[in-house]
């Protein structure tokens, strides 16, 4: 007699149709197309928790520009004067912020202004070109 070890069987194609909930057609009613399905939605699933992450800081990204470009500055040295400055913001609180709070944006623009000013002074003068032949 051939053992089939069936109950075991049955209750895993049985989660696999359960996670095919909510698909369309065979897709959620048969074991070898649901199973095909769940993979294929797992696999989706595991990539774009990595692409939600980039999409999220190059939406920051936008709003900060947008924000920062209103307040007279581009992004990048808007960017460098906060890092000249030292603010630990990241770039998630300062669209927050950029969306919300225009007061202390304006706030972080003129503090990220003033680091760059004494950037630039204190910077050497940069070396004389000499001509080459």
């Amino acid at each position: 007699m051939r053992v089939t070890n069936s109950p075991a069987s049955r209750k895993r194609r049985m989660r696999m149709i359960k996670a095919a909930k909510g698909f369309r057609l065979r897709r959620s009613k048969l074991y070898r197309y649901a199973a095909d399905a769940v993979d294929h939605g797992r696999q989706y699933a595991y990539r774009d928790r990595k692409t939600k992450k980039r999409n999220y800081r190059t939406l920051w990204q936008a709003r900060i520009n947008a924000a920062a470009r209103a307040g007279g500055i581009t992004y990048s040295r808007f960017m460098e004067g906060l890092k000249a400055a030292e603010c630990s913001l990241d770039r998630k609180i300062i669209a927050d912020l950029a969306a919300t709070d225009s007061a202390a944006f304006t706030a972080l623009i003129e503090l990220a202004q003033g680091a760059l000013k004494t950037k630039a002074s204190k910077a050497p003068a940069p070396a004389p070109a000499t001509a080459k032949k």
